[in-house]
């Protein structure tokens, strides 16, 4: 499919309904209004296709955005063009914008071969959006390989910065707050004490049934629950 046939029918899956929900949140103009699923199901049909995928980033609409996601294939991107890649997310304060950055993380940056020495200049970048990459990838090391990381000046970082760090890496970094509390319990009571000082997400709105992103209590929560099914 071209560019021009895939905008088509993405612009056909746009449905009011959800152009609306968009809107509400942040998202402007530039989309159409599709659901997931169908953004999903369009990327099973096409298949991979990185040069339809750079494409379809470049127009900015974040339906085409996301379904660029879903066609490239980590290993085919260089290091600059990743790194260029999350740069180019408008500022995550628009909640739509945090489902791109989110995918964006999940499926193409946690896969990429160059994944640490990204993780290592987005950790000290100006960029926000480079740095909640950064913060993000630091948080799976914390839980799937904490080897080599200095966590107490992981903790020192947090400490100092994260009151002040722009929203949207604030959240990544409370991430990683976290995982450091839940999985090591040498430094959970530091970790526990830090997110009490910084009080950020102490009043974050839930869900019944969901935990609290506040640090201490997502802390205690996964805790207790580790230790109810060991």
């Amino acid at each position: 499919m071209t560019l021009k046939e895939t905008m088509k029918q993405l612009e056909s899956l746009g449905n009011e309904k959800r152009r609306a929900h968009n809107t509400k949140y942040g998202a402007g103009d530039n989309q159409f209004g599709v659901q997931h699923g169908d953004i999903r199901a369009l990327a099973k049909k096409i298949k991979t296709n990185r040069e339809l995928a750079m494409a379809l980033w470049k127009t900015g609409n974040i339906d085409a955005q996301l379904l660029a996601i879903l066609l490239i294939k980590p290993k085919n991107l260089s290091a600059a063009e990743m790194d260029r890649m999350v740069r180019s997310i408008r500022m995550a304060r628009s909640v739509t914008f945090v489902h791109v950055a989110d995918w964006l993380n999940s499926y193409v940056v946690k896969q990429h071969p160059d994944k640490e020495s990204l993780r290592q200049g987005w950790m000290v970048a100006d960029d926000p959006m480079a740095a909640r990459a950064g913060w993000n990838l630091t948080a799976e090391r914390i839980v799937k390989s904490p080897e080599g990381l200095d966590l107490p000046a992981l903790l020192d970082r947090i400490e100092s910065e994260m009151g002040n760090a722009a929203l949207e890496v604030q959240w990544t970094m409370n991430c990683a707050l976290a995982e450091i509390g839940i999985h090591f319990p040498k430094h959970r009571k530091r970790a526990i004490a830090i997110g009490e000082k910084l009080g950020i997400y102490r009043d974050y709105p839930c869900s019944k049934g969901c935990t609290s992103p506040f640090a201490p209590i997502w802390i205690n929560a996964m805790v207790k629950r580790q230790a109810a099914t060991a």
